[in-house]
């Protein structure tokens, strides 16, 4: 699907990642893309860089990595949720909560570059698998609309907002 979401699809406060997602391309490709520049960078970090820290109480890029997963996994759930027309609420997470229950730094990078990937592909199947008439639904989260293109673009955007983070806080050399 490479149509982009209306703005009537998704909250006023989602538009700072949708925006980050190119308008040309399609979604499942440029997903593909992202996750091997990911996967590629990552793999050849040492324990001590995947733990660094670019301040107290910042994360990790473990951390960081951990964070998109958990990020991947609620919003795939979604995702799938809204694609086979569920009408209820999906709830907010926190994800300082998440983080801090999740204690990232213990797992090594290995790891938690096997636990990412296994998040990723199966996002990318599940939107493989999808019709054509599902990327157009509408579901509601955190009280508010999205539909299944728009929680697509967030999950690229969200990456992608991470991926500059990674860049500019970390002095990491990803693409």
């Amino acid at each position: 699907m490479s149509n982009r979401p209306e703005s009537n699809e998704y909250q006023p406060s989602q538009e700072k990642y949708i925006s980050l997602v190119p308008a040309e391309g399609e979604l499942v490709d440029l997903l593909r893309e992202q996750t091997a520049k990911i996967y590629a960078w990552a793999a050849g970090l040492s324990e001590s860089e995947a733990e660094h820290r670019y301040a107290p109480g910042k994360w990790s890029i473990k951390g960081v990595l951990g964070h998109l997963t958990d990020n991947e996994r609620i919003m795939s759930y979604r995702l799938l949720a809204i694609a086979r027309g569920e009408q209820a609420n999906m709830p907010c997470y926190d994800e300082e909560d998440y983080a801090a229950n999740a204690e990232f730094d213990r797992l090594s990078i290995v790891e938690t570059l096997r636990q990412y990937k296994a998040a990723r592909e199966s996002t990318l199947a599940l939107l493989d698998s999808l019709p054509e008439s599902a990327w157009t639904r509408m579901g509601t989260v955190c009280g508010g609309p999205m539909s299944v293109r728009a929680k697509a673009c967030l999950i690229i955007g969200h990456e992608r907002h991470h991926i500059h983070v990674l860049r500019e806080r970390y002095s990491s050399k990803i693409e």
